[in-house]
């Protein structure tokens, strides 16, 4: 029986093609700043083309572009990376401390998602009317946590972690329309369990590519059995068509690259515009229901 080698990541894979191999090189070689359109342009070949005519052999009868190869291969290249031996020495010294944390981190969200959940329902009640259309939330990823760290440049240790990243508890809360974004973020600051650290104001001041929401670092005491701890949380509070237009925009202009692509500029000023069109919708929804409530309450 013939003896099976089995290839590293790096290497030639089984029924892999050499052009297709020669590409994957290319890729490979180009550091922290290599994306597929830039091996795109080093083969010299169109982007379109050149996925269709690249096409490697996963398993006995899968077939995948090389665009996805490409993409599984980077994926592990950053798991690779973040994976150093500081790292890995750091989470096998303090898992049970980083997971207890993480799960303070959870229970701060569920604190904060039950205060808007209780002012929902007050409105409810008495304009029957719900501002709050959804609520979304999550705690940072490990991944995420890791590259906050480099980018920072801060200590890996757990209590400079708490100290200097305060978005690991992030929700974010989707209203009707914008004056509902402040009425929230005065209610939830009025109550006195929580303070206020920071906050920064994107509708009166979006961010160049036209991004608009409400962000606040809050404090807020989380209570367990032994007593109580202030956790930290990060709130963004928007309406549906920025969290829609921020949602789209996010996955066209990160997800897909388009910083190497021709066009670039092009491009950003047709997403601008959108979050241009998208500031006016909601400001004419406001002026409407400004309008109706002068004759019922809304």
């Amino acid at each position: 029986m013939e003896k099976q080698v089995k290839t590293k990541v790096w290497e030639q894979q089984p029924k892999e093609s050499d052009p297709a191999y020669a590409a994957f090189s290319i890729y490979r070689d180009m550091g922290k700043n290599r994306t597929v359109a830039a091996v795109v342009r080093e083969c010299g070949k169109n982007r379109t083309n050149m996925l269709k005519y690249f096409w490697i052999t996963k398993g006995e009868c899968n077939m995948r572009p090389l665009e996805t190869f490409i993409e599984q291969r980077k994926e592990r290249f950053v798991r690779n990376s973040l994976m150093s031996d500081e790292f890995l020495d750091f989470v096998n010294k303090n898992m049970k401390p980083i997971e207890k944390q993480m799960s303070y981190y959870q229970c701060a969200i569920m604190e904060v998602e039950t205060k808007f959940k209780v002012l929902n329902e007050q409105y409810s009640l008495e304009y029957d009317r719900n501002p709050i259309e959804d609520i979304k939330s999550r705690v940072k990823s490990m991944e995420s946590l890791i590259k906050k760290i480099r980018k920072k440049d801060i200590p890996l240790t757990l209590s400079s972690i708490e100290e200097n990243i305060h978005d690991i508890a992030g929700v974010r809360v989707i209203c009707s329309f914008p004056d509902d974004i402040y009425m929230l973020a005065d209610c939830l600051l009025s109550q006195d369990d929580i303070t206020l650290l920071e906050k920064k104001d994107y509708i009166k001041n979006p961010k160049p590519n036209g991004y608009r929401s409400y962000h606040m670092i809050v404090e807020i005491p989380v209570f367990f059995s032994k007593g109580k701890t202030p956790m930290r949380a990060e709130i963004q509070i928007r309406t549906n068509g920025m969290d829609f237009w921020a949602t789209l925009e996010h996955q066209l202009r990160y997800k897909q690259n388009i910083e190497e692509m021709d066009g670039y500029e092009e491009v950003s000023n047709e997403l601008l515009n959108c979050a241009r069109t998208v500031i006016d919708m909601d400001n004419e929804m406001q002026r409407i229901k400004n309008k109706i409530g002068q004759f019922h309450d809304i």
